[in-house]
């Protein structure tokens, strides 16, 4: 059994399958004067009544949610900050990336899209809410016309007129569905609801098209130490060529070490050239990200920063309940259920109220007197009786929504603690790993220098350098690759967190 409070005071309606089965009243006094003045009941008191059942935010969570993330026992971050609100990139401090970041709310087309989709939502609330009101609607006829003539005059309701007559009918007609069982209610509120997750979804557009912009341009500052790390290498290639080149004229060494050398230098030149293929559609992509054309952005080079702030490490779990596709997903869920409420307001009477009013006349300057008046009141009731169930499929249908909505809301929650985790893990695999990276790449460099000066010595051969130059190439990568997934890895960890915050 369900129940329906009506106006809290009076009724109390009792059904079953959403079939109206019986009415209730406290005394029998009261039975009578519903049966006696069931119009004004209809309009003070049904419209106070609300069919569907009422919305309860389900849990998150299969299961309760923990009050900190795993990841971070045992986890101390070196260079914790809190992250401002809204602006949450400024924690890197680049004013270039800052500079780029702004653009990204006010000119990214895909935001945009989102912008639009949210304020066309907001029109709908609009028009869902006039529904609660009457419809007054006026218009104003004339027409002239002449009855058939005896002797020259005509006919006019009984009266000879000597020529054609003119009518003139200003009229007032207005119309009213009273929301008995609350079906506007359940429109207007589904509609804010949707309203209210077409924004958040315009905040999480934002977000994303924010956070990629920032992956975007670490991995272009990587392109840009990567570049400086193969000319680096070119220029010790060529400066190994020209020892090799002198021992070769010195007789010292072979042809085959001349070749080496020079394949060395000339590998070295296509890597670089990949390097600035990639460096430039880096750079096209952030231009679209901020809403310009690829030509009208130009980012001078610059090293990839070495500092990697991250969120502090006491960040509570209840701060996920921030983020924007949480909050989309909430509000979706609301909306779906308020449309079973639709749906089964739609199974009960309606009452639309009716009343037309004006005047009509021949003669302007007496048209508005009362003699030349006319009105009517009207009232329509109406009730499906028989639709082969298509009713009852209708809420079945906005049942499973509303269940497929708790779905994917609950999923989302369970993927956003599952992206922090899986950051966290990343940015603490990612801190250990930068130190042995540093000490990978001093390594090569010593070993390098060793072996160079032993093939200057000619005491190896030139494979020896060869080999130390492809491992110090190969450290330097190593190094540069973990200090970029750790900025990216930081990045992604603010948005999965939804953003900045002030505690």
């Amino acid at each position: 059994m369900k129940s329906i409070l009506c106006d809290k005071s009076f009724l109390v309606l009792f059904f079953k399958k959403e079939h109206l089965a019986s009415l209730l009243f406290v005394s029998k006094k009261k039975q009578k004067n519903f049966l006696t003045f069931w119009p004004v009941l209809a309009l003070l008191g049904f419209d106070a009544c609300s069919v569907g059942p009422h919305y309860r935010i389900p849990a998150p969570t299969p299961n309760p949610a923990p009050g900190a993330f795993k990841e971070l026992k045992g986890w101390k971050a070196a260079d914790s900050v809190e992250l401002p609100s809204g602006n949450w990139w400024e924690i890197y401090n680049d004013p270039t990336l800052n500079s780029l970041e702004a653009k990204v709310a006010i000119s990214n087309q895909t935001v945009a899209e989102d912008a639009a989709n949210y304020r066309y939502a907001e029109a709908l609330v609009t028009e869902a809410r006039a529904n609660l009101f009457p419809i007054l609607s006026g218009s104003f006829a004339a027409s002239r016309s002449q009855s058939p003539s005896l002797g020259g005059s005509s006919i006019q309701g009984g009266n000879i007129s000597n020529g054609p007559t003119t009518t003139l009918t200003p009229e007032l007609s207005a119309s009213w569905t009273a929301d008995i069982w609350g079906q506007i209610r359940h429109e207007v509120e589904e509609a804010r609801q949707n309203a209210a997750s077409d924004k958040a979804t315009l905040a999480y557009a934002t977000l994303s098209a924010q956070a990629t912009l920032a992956t975007d341009y670490f991995e272009l500052r990587s392109s840009d130490s990567l570049r400086d790390i193969y000319k680096q290498t070119v220029d010790a290639d060529q400066a190994s060529f020209i020892i090799t080149r002198n021992q070769y004229n010195a007789g010292i060494v072979t042809s085959a070490d001349m070749v080496t050398a020079q394949a060395q230098v000339d590998s070295a030149r296509a890597a670089l050239a990949g390097v600035e293929q990639a460096r430039a559609m880096y750079e096209h992509a952030i231009a679209v990200l901020s809403g310009d054309v690829p030509a009208a952005v130009t980012i001078p080079p610059s090293p990839l920063t070495g500092t990697v702030p991250v969120v502090p490490a006491g960040v509570p779990s209840e701060l996920l309940e921030r983020r924007p596709d949480i909050a989309a997903a909430e509000h979706t869920m609301h909306a779906q259920n308020e449309a079973i409420g639709v749906a089964v307001a739609a199974l009960y009477p309606t009452l639309t109220l009716t009343a037309d009013g004006g005047f009509t006349g021949n003669a302007l300057n007496n048209l508005f007197n009362v003699a030349h008046r006319f009105w009517s009141l009207g009232a329509n009731s109406g009730l499906t009786i028989f639709d082969s169930g298509a009713q009852g499929a209708a809420v079945d249908a906005a049942r499973a929504q509303y269940d497929y909505a708790v779905a994917t809301y609950r999923e989302t929650v369970l993927t956003a603690f599952q992206g922090v985790e899986d950051q966290l893990a990343a940015l603490h695999a990612l801190q250990n790993a930068i130190a042995l990276d540093d000490l990978a790449v001093r390594d090569a460099q010593k070993a390098l220098a060793v072996t160079l000066n032993q093939y200057k010595a000619g005491t190896v051969a030139y494979t020896s350098v060869v080999t130390e130059q492809d491992a110090l190439l190969s450290a330097q990568q190593a190094q540069l690759s973990t200090q970029t997934s750790r900025l990216e890895a930081s990045v992604t960890l603010v948005e999965d967190l939804g953003g900045g915050w002030q505690k």
